[in-house]
């Protein structure tokens, strides 16, 4: 009865955006949990995905040991995302909530604080399914390195690219996106996460 039910419902796809540390993965997993309460259907995807032949490589690159410029770095996020192109189509379909950490955005926000255009990057991922809300928790660069003293990688401990980030960030707002202050109490930056899903569900 349950599948019955959720067959009638549309999918969403929604994505967190983010400096690192910024709580995408806090966030959408206390989504997940006020939807699965709702009797929604809900899958949490995270990008880059690792567990993939391109996401290993990716994996590689960031622990430095590929030496990749970053038009190639870009092109194999984006190629790891449409390898899961597939699977995202057929889950909206049947009536999923896909709850994205990491999604569109990163490539172009990254990209474009490496100096790549934004237009070809966007133009590049235009195919992908496209998100029926954005959320950017934003935090300033410093915020995102005190949360994390150990194990970064080599783009969370440069403060200028992730000053640049930010900046890209702002700029590639639209109607679809919601900017939330994530240096806040979680409880409350949760809240107001819900409050703008609540109206998109069927």
């Amino acid at each position: 009865m349950q599948n019955a039910v959720q067959a009638d419902r549309h999918g969403l796809l929604i994505a967190f955006e983010g400096l690192d540390q910024s709580g995408k993965q806090t966030q959408a997993e206390r989504l997940r949990d006020r939807l699965v309460e709702r009797n929604r259907l809900v899958r949490l995807l995270s990008f880059p995905a690792y567990d993939t032949s391109i996401g290993e490589e990716i994996g590689r690159a960031l622990r430095g040991e590929r030496d990749y410029g970053p038009d190639v770095m870009q092109l194999l996020y984006i190629a790891n995302r449409y390898e899961w192109k597939p699977q995202i189509e057929r889950e909206l379909a049947h009536g999923t909530i896909l709850i994205c950490d990491r999604y569109l955005a990163s490539s172009i926000v990254y990209g474009e604080a490496f100096g790549l255009d934004a237009a070809w990057l966007r133009e590049t991922q235009k195919y992908l399914p496209q998100p029926d809300v954005t959320f950017l928790l934003d935090i300033a660069p410093e915020v995102s390195a005190s949360r994390k003293t150990a194990d970064r990688d080599k783009y969370e401990r440069d403060l200028d690219l992730l000053a640049r980030v930010r900046q890209s960030y702002l700029r590639q707002m639209t109607d679809r996106w919601v900017r939330l202050d994530a240096d806040r109490d979680r409880q409350q930056v949760a809240a107001e996460v819900y409050a703008a899903v609540e109206p998109l569900l069927a």
